[in-house]
């Protein structure tokens, strides 16, 4: 959407009646507080918005999508910034962190969260009644954004997609009504939001299913560059042959030079094991022996955790970082895959690359999910995710060293992406993820729901 700058000056005089309208904070340029409210965890992506609405609640989201209607803009959201890849420039940016309710019903197995919560609120309303959701790999993400985006995650081979278990969900369409969807109500585009990400609208709240998961075996296994080669090609020829039960990734890893980080992995290259499984611990220690076999571990943080610290998998950044990233699925993982990944982003080579991660599929994520969704990417037996330092100066060095990755997984690439790991493809990248079917269903919802592509900021499928 573009606008000329009368429409602009326009629409900057009527702020105040916008300011009247909702609870929250209504920010300028200039204002203060602008800059933090419109700052994203991945500082790589700056947000230059001509509005911002900090929103306390559904009425505000819908309110401010009205306002922003009359006025001809576009609308983005933000509730952490994980997944910025894009700026929202010239648009209202709705931030919903203020949004922070979390119910939970340990009978009906269930919990709803409203648009800015993190999963380690949902984490730690859960634990107590010995359930789990299907979070991601941080607990520091955006519940929202993460689930309707599809959300792999620890528990994702035993479960499926985190998209796949949502009851139903609250949603500000682009005409300002607040809707609730589920399979009875709205059923199309209850389909499309549950993989399609923003792209309909902005879910103010979600209600999806928890699972029976006090505890867990995992952790993760640090080995040294020097056997960088060795892990890889054991974690290939061992991964297929896992029980469903069994989640697991492996990264390279180029770690920063950081004091928190322990003196083994400071400022190191590594081969980094990420497993959880959901058995017993003799059984765990079992399955993952042979990787255990590989090579001396730097660290072996390995063995059974209460679901609290599932974070111990992945051992994710907190701190907000400049991040470029991109995906692709694999349908094998070839020996010939692994040597070229290893050439090209090996310890040998100098590039900034931050992390190259092979994500074991296959399990519940290639089922259908029991309600259908468009959740895209089912079938593929691997991830292969790549994540670049976002700074202006090394962009071409990342971009580059990005395409050589992607170059390198050759034959073993197949059609379709996951939408949370496509980094900042744009509008037909994006549509791609999809089977040609599903692709015009999601436009169809699209037109019907949002036919002035009012939600066009982040990663749209319509330009």
């Amino acid at each position: 959407m573009t606008m000329s700058l009368a429409d602009r000056s326009a629409a900057t005089r009527s702020v105040p009646e916008l300011a009247a309208a909702v609870q929250g904070p209504v920010l300028l340029p200039g204002d203060d507080g602008y800059t933090a409210e419109a700052a994203a965890w991945n500082v790589a992506t700056q947000h230059r918005p001509l509005v911002i609405v900090g929103a306390t609640g559904t009425d505000d989201v819908a309110a401010a999508v009205r306002w922003a209607g009359r006025h001809g803009l576009a609308v983005a959201v933000q509730a952490t910034g994980h997944g910025a890849v894009r700026p929202a420039e010239d648009c209202v940016l709705i931030t919903t962190n203020r949004m922070q309710d979390v119910t939970v019903d340990p009978v009906a197995r269930t919990a709803r969260a409203a648009a800015g919560v993190r999963w380690a609120s949902v984490i730690n309303a859960t634990a107590p009644h010995g359930l789990a959701p299907l979070n991601g790999s941080s607990s520091q993400v955006g519940v929202v954004g993460y689930t309707v985006g599809g959300g792999i995650g620890p528990l994702g081979r035993r479960f499926g997609f985190a998209a796949d278990h949502v009851r139903s969900v609250e949603i500000v369409t682009a005409d300002g009504v607040v809707r609730t969807v589920d399979a009875e109500h709205e059923s199309d585009l209850f389909w499309a939001v549950r993989g399609g990400k923003g792209n309909f609208g902005i879910v103010t709240a979600i209600e999806f299913g928890l699972f029976e998961v006090p505890a867990f075996f995992g952790g993760g296994i640090y080995f040294p560059a020097a056997h960088a080669a060795e892990v890889l090609h054991a974690f290939r020829q061992w991964a297929p042959g896992l029980p469903e039960e069994m989640t697991t990734s492996v990264a390279l890893l180029r770690l920063p030079p950081l004091p928190e980080l322990p003196e083994p992995l400071r400022g190191a290259f590594v081969a980094h094991l990420r497993v959880a499984y959901q058995g017993s611990v003799e059984e765990g220690t079992r399955l993952i022996a042979p990787m255990r076999a590989v090579a001396p571990a730097l660290i072996d943080g390995v063995g059974e955790l209460p679901y609290t610290a599932v974070d111990a998998v992945h051992q994710d950044p907190v701190d907000p970082m400049p991040s470029h990233e991109c995906g692709a699925l694999l349908g094998d993982l070839s020996a010939g895959t692994v040597d070229r990944i290893l050439a090209v982003a090996g310890p040998q080579v100098d590039l900034p690359l931050v992390m190259v991660e092979l994500r074991l599929l296959g399990g519940a994520f290639s089922r259908p999910a029991a309600v259908p969704n468009a959740v895209s990417g089912r079938g593929a037996a691997y991830s292969l995710f790549v994540i670049g330092l976002g700074l202006p100066d090394l962009r071409p060095a990342v971009d580059a060293g990005m395409n050589a990755v992607l170059a390198a997984a050759g034959d073993d690439v197949v059609p379709g992406g996951l939408m949370n790991l496509s980094g900042s493809a744009g509008p037909e990248a994006l549509l791609a993820n999809w089977s040609p079917a599903d692709r015009d269903r999601l436009l169809r919802v699209k037109r019907s729901y949002d036919p002035t592509n009012v939600f066009s900021t982040n990663q749209a499928i319509i330009a």
